[in-house]
């Protein structure tokens, strides 16, 4: 193996915290992760996308929701004791923004090396995969790595941000 792909590879070691929707297990860099909450009351928004759920209060600042069984395009399930939802960190213009991930429970934190990590198969030309980091292989199965950054497009990001900086000034 070149030392190139060595580099790349080993780039993407490091702590993931593994999150389940329905029988598939995916994982996000535990440095983007801010908290883990239980679900809370969340306020819709009118006119925003069906995968964005609302906002939430969380200690006076509000933290938009998106629903990723719905981004991803799955079915939508009953909310359960185990629903939660992940206050991961984004990066928008420079500028760092809170953003809040409902999931159907949290797995567990992973160390995972470079090396057990391989890029997102191609799917053809259709398929944008740039939201997948790579994926992992951990105990014999695969985990989808996800680069949350690329899950939400910016204008996407932008238009949430604003939606919640709108939704506080109008609570204020």
């Amino acid at each position: 193996m070149s030392e190139l792909m060595q580099a790349v590879q080993t780039d993407k070691s490091g702590k993931y915290l593994t999150f389940m929707l329905g029988d598939e297990e995916y994982g996000l860099e535990i440095l983007r992760v801010r908290e883990i909450i239980g679900l809370m009351s969340i306020t819709v928004v009118p006119r925003t996308p069906p995968y964005v759920r609302g906002v939430i209060n969380l200690r006076g600042k509000i933290i938009p929701v998106v629903d990723l069984r719905v981004k991803f395009g799955m079915e939508t399930v009953e909310v359960t004791e185990e629903t939660c939802i992940i206050v991961v960190d984004m990066i928008l213009n420079e500028e760092q923004i809170e953003m809040g991930i409902l999931v159907d429970k949290v797995s567990e934190v992973l160390d995972i090396m470079g090396q057990d990590i391989e890029d997102a198969p191609a799917f053809g030309t259709g398929f944008d995969s740039d939201f997948i980091l790579g994926m992992a292989k951990v105990k014999g199965s695969v985990k989808i790595l996800l680069n949350i950054g690329s899950v939400l497009n910016s204008e996407e990001v932008l238009m949430m941000g604003e939606t919640a900086i709108n939704t506080s000034e109008e609570s204020a």
